[in-house]
């Protein structure tokens, strides 16, 4: 459950950055990782690939950085760093 709570709110804001910048698509994401996200890279990659499914992130290369650090305020989440779109 959690892990889905994660890519809802971060398809929620891919979405939503990409119509502020009236893409026609996103051709890349970056995330980080929080280290108590319950998410290995490859995990997430096959969380996002199901979540963005039929959206405008479909076919987005994701690009994920692990954080290590259970201490940091956003450990137990998914930081959306930046979309890469075409217009």
């Amino acid at each position: 459950m959690h892990e889905r709570k994660l890519m809802d709110d971060l398809i929620r804001k891919i979405e939503s950055e990409a119509r502020a910048q009236h893409a026609r698509r996103v051709s890349r994401v970056r995330v980080r990782l929080g280290a108590l996200s319950h998410f290995t890279e490859e995990h997430f990659r096959e969380h996002f690939v199901d979540a963005a499914r039929g959206g405008i992130a479909e076919s987005a290369q994701v690009e994920t950085e692990l954080r290590s650090d259970r201490t940091e305020p956003e450990a137990q989440g998914v930081v959306l760093e930046s979309i890469d779109v075409e217009l």
